[in-house]
């Protein structure tokens, strides 16, 4: 029988969220995003509306969900994905076009207040992805981040009154592994654009959680094949400087800021042992919390590449990026705290940042939206805590009428947050003042 890790660790940490935890319920009257200038009585029509509409859409998010998930389909071919929730929009009556933003699947559909003049009313997006991950399928719950992007706007676009302005909701493929929206920034699709929000789900429900940048790079050493035997003298072995580069990893990790994280494989070493290998390849993910610490990493792996190609007498070409980079998000507290506001009054506690670790932190390609415009970026518990995400048994989870509840849920509080930013001016003025005080817009070039 294999010997199991000690729980130790994970077991002291969640003694500490639960301690954190029950410290932030002492201070959720904080968490409200109440202005004190707010129509109430208004407010909480608009709340009633939602509401009633969400609960409304939930058949429809339940097929959608679980549709999705019976589906899976990986980064950039999610046709099936994109065609039955455009026919879904279409079913509402909204005009859809798929492939904006250079990509076959994403989509766009969009509702306008009456009196909308895109030149003085800002724009909401609202973000749904939907691609599942090979061999797991939808482990990472894109099946409900997609039922509740398109619950919110198909509840937020039938009560546009009071709202002023457009909310947009954009399909965005191929998060897993890759950066389906930086190509879509790049193509202009979020121009115009004033916040971005969206949910993903978790074992937790948090307002606002770290996510850490991501690099990917190819490193391919070159040597010279020579028989293992007869003449070793007369090669230079790659897999010998794709080894000194592993050890030197592992070396390098304790010089790393607790929340840098390096992971390299040995992708191709050699066919045989009787013959030197004239060619190794390494596959390498590079990820920190901020962006410029995600730079300083690279230049170090960058070193520890180039030194072992020295020590073993190849050299080596590296190949960063093939897909963009995913920058770190961050997080808009003042999106947050309204958002937290809404799912406290569906049952839930959202959260703030900081109760669960940020060395629980995955990446996104939303880090690149976040620097672009204010982004909200919630978890959203269908699952107990423990399991964790890209796992077969968070993909049965997703899968499960608590998700579709939570669908419901987070649907309701999307809508609730678009529409509050398009009916109140101040919030949103609050939350791009915030946005510009954190180093306003970041780009990955």
């Amino acid at each position: 029988m294999l010997p199991q890790p000690s729980t130790a660790y994970l077991d002291a940490m969640r003694e500490g969220i639960e301690r954190r935890a029950r410290a932030a319920k002492a201070a959720r009257a904080r968490i409200r995003g109440r202005g004190a200038e707010e129509d109430y009585e208004g407010q909480e029509r608009v709340w009633r509306d939602l509401t009633a509409l969400g609960e409304d859409l939930r058949g429809d998010l339940h097929n959608l969900a679980f549709d999705l998930h019976d589906h899976p389909e990986e980064a950039f071919q999610e046709h099936y994905a994109v065609a039955i929730i455009a026919q879904l929009l279409r079913d509402h009556g909204h005009e859809v076009e798929v492939g904006v933003g250079g990509l076959e699947t994403a989509l766009r559909a969009e509702a306008v207040s009456p009196d909308f003049d895109p030149q003085r009313d800002p724009t909401v997006a609202i973000l749904a992805e939907y691609d599942a991950l090979p061999g797991i399928g939808h482990g990472c719950g894109h099946n409900i981040i997609a039922a509740s992007a398109v619950g919110a706007f198909l509840a937020a676009a039938q009560r546009m009154e009071g709202a002023r302005g457009r909310i947009v909701l954009l399909g965005t493929p191929a998060e897993e592994g890759h950066s389906g929206k930086e190509y879509m920034i790049r193509a202009g699709a979020f121009e115009g654009i004033d916040a971005a929000i969206m949910v993903h789900p978790f074992s937790f429900d948090l307002a606002e959680h770290a996510w850490v940048g991501r690099r990917t790079l190819t490193a391919t050493f070159h040597g010279v094949s020579a028989h293992a035997s007869s003449e070793p003298f007369m090669g230079r072995n790659a897999l010998d400087a794709a080894t000194l580069a592993y050890q030197g990893f592992g070396l390098l990790r304790q010089q790393m800021p607790p929340s840098d994280r390096l992971h390299a494989v040995i992708t191709e070493g050699g066919q045989r042992p009787s013959v030197i290998p004239d060619t190794a390849t390494m596959s390498i993910y590079v990820r920190s919390l901020m962006a410029q610490t995600l730079k300083d990493l690279s230049q170090r792996i960058d070193a520890v590449l180039d030194g072992a190609a020295l020590m073993a007498g190849v050299e080596v070409s590296k190949e960063w990026d093939v897909h963009p980079t995913s920058l770190p998000v961050r997080n808009n507290h003042v999106l947050a705290l309204r958002w937290a506001d809404t799912q406290e009054r569906r049952g839930r506690r959202a959260l703030p940042g900081g109760v669960v670790p940020d060395t629980l932190a995955a990446s996104t390609d939303f880090g690149n939206v976040s620097n672009l415009v204010p982004g909200l970026h919630p978890m959203l518990k269908i699952a107990p805590q423990g399991v964790a995400l890209h796992t077969k048994a968070f993909a049965e989870y997703a899968r499960t009428e608590e998700a579709v509840d939570a669908a419901v849920d987070a649907a309701v509080g999307l809508a609730q947050v678009a529409h509050d930013a398009l009916r109140e001016p101040a919030l949103l003025h609050a939350a791009k003042e915030e946005f510009e005080g954190a180093g306003g817009v970041v780009r990955v070039e």
